[in-house]
């Protein structure tokens, strides 16, 4: 065996084809470009919405699994105690965060996980505030009659 075909064998190159590997690897790069931008467009542009009701902290993974992959999550924790939906939640708020996504409460136990490509308009108000405003407002009338 020749010390080129030696070279070959093993991944060297000819000093004949360097000009050739080169526009080889250009078209190749330039191919793995092209595949990957459209696969991170139709990764964007396509939105799913995924419900969890999780019933362990074991389960925040998958949770976190969906949300890497850019879905919107909402959240369920009322099969959960409440120590585990603190845990999930914290565990939640860390992935959201490194991903620059946000969370939102939408009710007692229930959580709107958005990735970054989300935008969420409005806001739910806590029905626990509106009540004890609303009660506020009952006491202050009641001091001015």
């Amino acid at each position: 065996m020749g010390m080129d075909k030696f070279k070959e064998f093993f991944g060297g190159k000819n000093d004949d084809d360097d000009d050739d590997t080169k526009e080889n690897r250009k078209i190749n790069e330039d191919e793995y470009y092209e595949v990957s931008r459209n696969a991170f467009l139709d990764s964007s542009n396509s939105s799913k919405m995924v419900l969890f009701e999780p019933r362990a902290y074991s389960e925040s993974q998958q949770i976190a699994d969906y949300l890497k992959k850019r879905s919107t999550v909402v959240v369920n924790l009322k099969r959960v105690t409440p120590d585990q939906a603190k845990r999930i939640v914290d565990f939640l708020s860390g992935t959201l965060y490194a991903i620059n996504g946000g969370l939102q409460k939408l009710g007692t136990g229930i959580f709107l996980c958005t990735p970054n490509n989300v935008d969420v308009e409005g806001s739910i108000s806590d029905e626990a505030k509106e009540k004890a405003l609303k009660k506020e407002m009952k006491y202050d009338e009641d001091e001015v009659d």
